[in-house]
Formats: C-alpha cells, sequence, structure tokens
C-alpha cells in the first residue's frame, strides 16, 4: 500500500482556457513547420555535399561521432574492434 510520499505526476485538471490551449498549440505548430524547413535545410545541405563527392552515409557517421564525448567515443570504438576480431574481420 502507498505511503503518500510518492508524488503524483498528474496535474488535476481545472477549467480550460480555450485561450492559453490555443496558444500552445499555435506555438507547437509553429515549431513543426520551423523543425520541417531546418530538416530540409540540413537535405540540401547532404545533397550538395554529395554533388561535390562527398559520401553522405560516411558524413552523417561523422556527425553522429561528433556528438559523443570523447570517453563514450573510444569506449565505443574499443567495443566496435573487440566484436570486429571476434568475427574475424580484422
Amino acid at each position: 500500500m502507498p505511503d503518500g510520499s510518492a508524488v503524483s505526476k498528474k496535474v488535476k485538471a481545472g477549467p480550460i482556457s480555450a485561450d492559453r490551449l490555443k496558444s500552445f498549440v499555435e506555438r507547437i505548430e509553429k515549431l513543426e513547420e520551423e523543425r520541417k524547413a531546418i530538416g530540409g535545410d540540413i537535405r540540401d545541405v547532404y545533397s550538395e555535399a554529395k554533388g561535390v563527392g562527398y559520401d553522405v552515409k560516411t558524413m552523417r557517421k561523422i556527425i553522429s561521432i561528433r556528438k559523443q564525448d570523447a570517453a563514450e567515443r573510444d569506449e565505443q570504438e574499443q567495443l566496435l574492434d573487440v566484436y570486429k576480431h571476434a568475427l574475424g574481420m580484422v
């Protein structure tokens, strides 16, 4: 039986403010449109890079690696080496 120390994450629903709800919805819609536009811009940059001879798949991997901190990157590379050795790929 719960002891009451846990805090409920539910917020009691009170009267709905149509103006506030509309504001939230419109802000989300605007951000979704911006995300869509940015996604298109990113695709354009990859397309441009591909057009001048860069390998897009490798660029995506580099971008993924650059998001990691050094320790996480080293750990992942070491694990990859272990797996490659285990499979006779090295």
